[in-house]
């Protein structure tokens, strides 16, 4: 059996523009010790992670620990968000309801989930039988968890959408995913934003 330890991003800057080199904020530095008081105990293999910074970041305390390099695929990044202006919940419900739809310049859902499926099942092949960390971020993970169980949804999304970090286990014969087990999570709370989304 392979285990993948999916490990979404601590709290970022949100005010930082670039979202390729955002940073942890002062308390997702701390937070992120929650990903090494669950990983200490496990037998981890090798790690993976999305290029961006807080992903990496959210990651490396674990895997020194383990001693182990933090391997990027540029496949993992995040949602590229193209010319949404003030995001709404009626956007947010449009892109989950049409994995298609996507702004000028951005990325659908459906987008996203193929080229994160495509590193998934490379890393996979190349790790049978072993257990793995990977860095991700919301979007990025939420179109996983939705190709392997078609009913995650908008409302799935939003229940995560302020985990920082989140830790979930699949569990993997072969590419078939056999288990699914969330481990940790933080919660941060960022009111006006999630008014805007259940809008």
């Amino acid at each position: 059996m392979t285990k993948v330890y999916f490990v979404r991003h601590a709290e970022p800057v949100h005010a930082h523009v670039d979202d390729r080199t955002r940073p942890l904020t002062a308390e997702g530095l701390v937070d992120r010790k929650v990903v090494l008081a669950t990983l200490k105990d496990k037998e981890i293999d090798v790690f993976y992670c999305s290029p961006y910074v807080r992903s990496m970041a959210t990651i490396e305390e674990a895997a020194a620990f383990f001693e182990k390099e933090i391997l990027t695929d540029e496949r993992l990044r995040e949602r590229e968000k193209g010319n949404e202006g003030n995001s709404s919940g009626n956007v947010l419900k449009m892109r989950w309801a049409d994995f298609s739809f996507h702004e000028e310049g951005g990325e659908s859902i459906g987008m996203v989930q193929e080229r994160n499926m495509a590193a998934l099942r490379d890393i996979l092949a190349e790790n049978e039988g072993k257990s793995i960390v990977i860095g991700t971020h919301g979007t990025a993970l939420s179109s996983i968890l939705n190709y392997y169980n078609p009913k995650f949804n908008c409302d799935d999304f939003l229940r995560i959408v302020d985990w920082m970090p989140y830790i979930i286990e699949l569990d993997f014969e072969g590419e078939k995913c056999v288990g699914m087990k969330e481990h940790a999570y933080v919660e941060k709370t960022f009111p006006e934003r999630m008014a805007s989304f259940k809008k």
